[in-house]
């Protein structure tokens, strides 16, 4: 008996993307216009898996140059909010498994709101430990973005119960012992930087959007802190809230 289309559509539907293939194989002969829609349908979803792999596996490269050297716990440390204008700057610390194959992982900034979260989840779920950590905008003022940034990433590692042995970090140097390379543009090199950057990200947006309820005349929910012009002007009009970095805004005032 010939299987309907529809059927043939539920069969491709309800079968992962890794075994379509074989799928695409046994109906490649049946010459009827709408198997062929969905078998050149399903080879475009199969195109953009195999690529997503290739990319995934391409940004383990640092990771598995570390575990060659005998390291087994790899620390991917990223941040986030260094530019905004209002709230803290947030880092995270991930160490994933070695057979970690969750696709889909990237900087953070390439990936929308939605996916973000989703991928939040997925990273929690499967991280061998997570450290996140904020530091304030009074401390940004008091010792500058930058040396913030660095005390908060030092103590993600210490907050960890899982001690690394080996640290990516994306352009920053860390008074540490522990081995670490840092590299321009690491979260889009490296899956542990780049599972760190979405907790990072998903962290502080859901601050800010919290910070919005108690100061919604800044709109945070929407600018997350930084400059934009509508924030600027609201800054003129109502002056700086508790969580505004004094040295950021000074120009402002």
């Amino acid at each position: 008996m010939i299987k309907s289309i529809n059927d043939i559509k539920k069969e491709f539907e309800n079968t992962p993307i890794h075994n379509i293939l074989s799928l695409i194989e046994i109906y490649q002969t049946d010459n009827r216009k709408g198997v062929e829609n969905i078998i050149k349908s399903y080879k475009n979803k199969l195109l953009k898996y195999e690529k997503e792999v290739l990319r995934t596996e391409n940004m383990k490269i640092y990771e598995k140059e570390a575990y060659l050297q005998g390291k087994n716990f790899v620390a991917g440390i990223d941040e986030v909010g260094r530019g905004p204008f209002a709230g803290p700057v947030v880092t995270a610390c991930v160490i994933l498994p070695k057979d970690f194959n969750i696709l889909g992982i990237n900087d953070s900034k390439k990936l929308s709101e939605d996916k973000r979260k989703e991928l939040f989840i997925k990273i929690k779920d499967n991280a061998l430990d997570i450290t996140i950590n904020m530091e304030d905008n009074n401390i940004i003022d008091s010792i500058n973005i930058l040396e913030a940034t660095k005390k908060s990433m030092l103590k993600n590692i210490e907050d960890l119960k899982q001690k690394p042995d080996y640290l990516i970090l994306d352009a920053i140097k860390l008074d540490t012992n522990i081995p670490y390379i840092s590299m321009a543009k690491a979260d889009e090199k490296s899956i542990s930087v780049a599972a760190a950057s979405i907790i990072a990200k998903v962290t502080r947006d859901e601050y800010m959007k919290k910070m919005n309820d108690i100061y919604p005349q800044y709109k945070f929910h929407i600018n997350k802190g930084y400059g934009t012009k509508e924030h600027i002007e609201a800054i003129k009009k109502y002056g700086p809230c508790p969580i505004h970095r004094k040295t950021f805004i000074k120009n402002y005032l």
